[in-house]
């Protein structure tokens, strides 16, 4: 095939999918991702890790979000120009190599996918915890069933899935808002947001060090916003749609998560967020409920948490298993992943074995290591796929880009910049996690040197 053949195809929007995903079903599941768990407990992790300094806090939430939308907006120019179902897996094979695409992959088919499924999946009986009294041992459970349940629904195809989303997204927004406003208005305390005192007691590098690792912990929250460039196969006009859903979702969100906690700090006292924290009692959103509505306050707050975090997992379990059969419609991962179903035209075998996955990474670690390894693991890829827009451009510059990144190339360097800075703060950090999402990727290149080999035997042209 030739190079401007190749093009061609990556360009085409011809799909055995089926297209059942618009606009608001885009940013459905993308904020239906990224608005789950984590803007209930996350804003006490950020706010530990800028040692309890509400203005770096916040700060690292604003960042956490700029970062996000400037990488958002180069899967945005990727994902219209290549609108193929596995999203960064297919741009990064065409920017370096089939190997780096795979690696990307790999690791989310490993951690990345799973790992965000676990946690959120521990994270939703865990917010039901001080109402029922679930025990350790019975959250693991709910969690695995909760699993095993939406893997299932997920299998009779995207039209049910999208419309659960988008029924999930409306249904948490509502008392989220509601929360937010009457805080924002009613509350009685101006929070202190100066930074000055922190900087004279830790240094301009301890300070910068401190913020991005709290950004590290607010990229969590953002963390999900990378999924729908997976599912371009099914969205109805991926040209226009794919990037008008990532602009309006990211940016719209990080405007919520900085507001919601600014909020938080409007209604509690600076001494009762630090002791609530220091006892182990994150879900800081749910004590302003109390105290704004009273108990039933507290009690439909538990009920939208659970549906928020309800969303973001169906939702990655929507969009994570179209990377792993974009792997295997090129020819490095298991045939059986690259099959859609007969009727349903989704990828069973991937929906399986991610299931299975995250019930293991259930049973072996706990919320706050499987928030770190997960945002760690997927940093270096996101680096590579932003740096994958200038490469393409050049690689490709005949390709079709009906949407280019905004303030090119300032945004693309700055981009990159900080992803590199964030992975040696968090090598440094927590060097553990950051051995681990180095190791998989090495794991990763010993399965694909095997399904290469085995390719190249069968002939494989993929």
């Amino acid at each position: 095939m030739s190079n401007q053949q190749h093009v061609k195809e990556l360009s085409s929007e011809k799909t055995e999918f089926k297209r059942e995903i618009g606009v608001f079903g885009g940013v459905s599941i993308i904020g239906g991702i990224m608005i789950g768990s984590g803007i209930f407990y996350l804003g006490s992790y950020v706010l530990q890790r800028t040692n309890y300094n509400i203005g770096l806090a916040l700060l690292a939430w604003i960042l956490g979000g700029l970062i996000s939308l400037f990488a958002g907006l180069c899967y945005a120019e990727l994902g219209a120009a290549m609108p193929k179902a596995g999203g960064r897996t297919v741009y990064l094979t065409e920017a370096y190599h089939p190997c780096v695409g795979f690696l990307a992959g790999f690791c989310d088919w490993l951690i990345g996918g799973p790992g965000s499924v676990a946690a959120l999946a521990i994270a939703l009986p865990t917010a039901l915890k001080p109402v029922m009294g679930i025990s350790d041992a019975g959250i693991k459970v709910f969690a695995i069933v909760l699993i095993i349940g939406l893997t299932a629904y997920n299998c009779y195809g995207v039209k049910l899935a999208s419309i659960l989303q988008n029924v999930s997204m409306v249904a948490k927004l509502i008392p989220i808002l509601l929360i937010m406003v009457v805080a924002l208005f009613c509350g009685k305390i101006t929070p202190d947001i100066s930074i000055g005192q922190q900087v004279a007691s830790s240094g301009a590098t301890g300070v910068i060090s401190m913020v991005a690792f709290a950004v590290v912990a607010s990229l969590w929250a953002y963390e999900g916003w990378t999924n729908l460039n997976s599912v371009a196969e099914e969205v109805k006009n991926p040209k226009k749609d794919l990037p008008l859903a990532l602009i309006i979702a990211i940016g719209g969100i990080t405007i919520l998560y900085t507001l919601f906690n600014y909020a938080i700090y409007r209604v509690l006292p600076y001494e009762t967020v630090v002791s609530m924290i220091e006892e182990g009692n994150f879900y800081l959103g749910t004590e302003v409920a109390k105290l704004i509505f009273g108990n039933l306050g507290g009690v439909l707050v538990t009920t939208a948490m659970v549906i928020a975090m309800f969303g973001s997992i169906n939702g990655l379990i929507l969009a994570q298993p179209r990377m792993y059969y974009a792997m295997a419609v090129e020819g490095h991962f298991f045939k059986s992943f690259a099959k859609l179903h007969p009727k349903y035209k989704v990828p069973t075998a991937p929906l399986v074995v991610q299931a299975i996955i995250s019930v293991i990474l259930v049973l072996m670690r706990d919320l706050d290591q499987l928030t770190t390894l997960v945002v760690f693991s997927t940093m270096l890829f996101n680096c590579l796929t932003v740096l994958a827009v200038p490469i393409c451009r050049k690689k490709m510059p005949d390709m079709e880009r009906p949407y280019k990144v905004w303030l090119y190339p300032v945004s693309v360097i700055i981009t990159i910049l900080i992803y590199i800075g964030l992975v040696i703060s968090t090598f440094l950090d927590d060097p553990t996690s950051a051995i681990i999402g180095f190791a998989v990727p090495a794991i990763g290149i010993v399965f694909y040197l095997y399904f290469d080999k085995k390719n190249k035997k069968e002939g494989h042209t993929a």
